[in-house]
């Protein structure tokens, strides 16, 4: 349509409110105060302490063994990260959501055995992700925003070792701008069009 001017407004980047864990620089509560042995093995998922951190290694004789702080998180169910997915469209295309972030996981995980996904919850509302770290929810919510457009907002704990992602639809980011707005009923009829588009086929709109 000519003259509209409903397009999305897009920001560059993700919106981010960093917290001392940023700031700071603030440990994991969860990793061991002291320095571990070398070879140390964690006997629940078989990582090693090697040259000052974790990874996929093969397992030394005699190795003194130590859960890592990945496992000691899942074992508490504490995470130190979440991603919240909510809405029509998280729930519409829950099955590909879910292989995205586990693919984004075992990306990760490779070179980060700390950073995995605890567990995936499904709701009414939608999807909700939880971390034992606070890198990984960023990636799984950058790989959504690039497959389902929409924007993601990270929410870094003022206090401690936490992270929030918020993934907001692009169909949701249209609803509250048509709210925010006094448009005429055909700019209604348009953005209504924008928003069942969206929902519908999980892609940005092209006016």
């Amino acid at each position: 349509m000519k003259g509209s001017n409903l397009a999305p407004r897009r920001r560059s980047g993700t919106r981010r409110f960093a917290g001392r864990a940023q700031q700071d620089h603030i440990l994991d509560p969860y990793q061991a105060q002291q320095k571990l042995h070398e070879g140390t093995i964690c006997p629940q998922c078989s990582a090693v302490y090697r040259h000052g951190r974790w990874q996929w290694a093969t397992r030394m004789e005699a190795a003194h063994e130590q859960l890592c702080a990945a496992c000691r998180r899942i074992n508490d169910n504490f995470p130190a990260g979440i991603v919240m997915l909510r809405g029509d469209l998280a729930r519409e295309h829950k099955d590909q959501i879910i292989s995205l972030a586990r693919h984004q996981e075992e990306a990760e995980k490779k070179e980060h055995p700390l950073n995995r996904i605890m567990s995936i919850d499904e709701d009414t509302q939608g999807i909700v992700i939880n971390t034992t770290d606070i890198h990984l929810p960023r990636r799984i919510g950058e790989a959504v925003k690039h497959a389902f457009h929409g924007e993601i907002d990270a929410h870094f704990d003022e206090d401690g070792y936490f992270v929030r992602v918020d993934w907001t639809p692009e169909a949701e980011l249209l609803a509250k701008r048509a709210r925010a707005e006094e448009l005429s009923p055909e700019q209604r009829v348009e953005l209504a069009q924008q928003i069942e588009a969206k929902r519908l086929r999980g892609k940005a709109p092209s006016i």
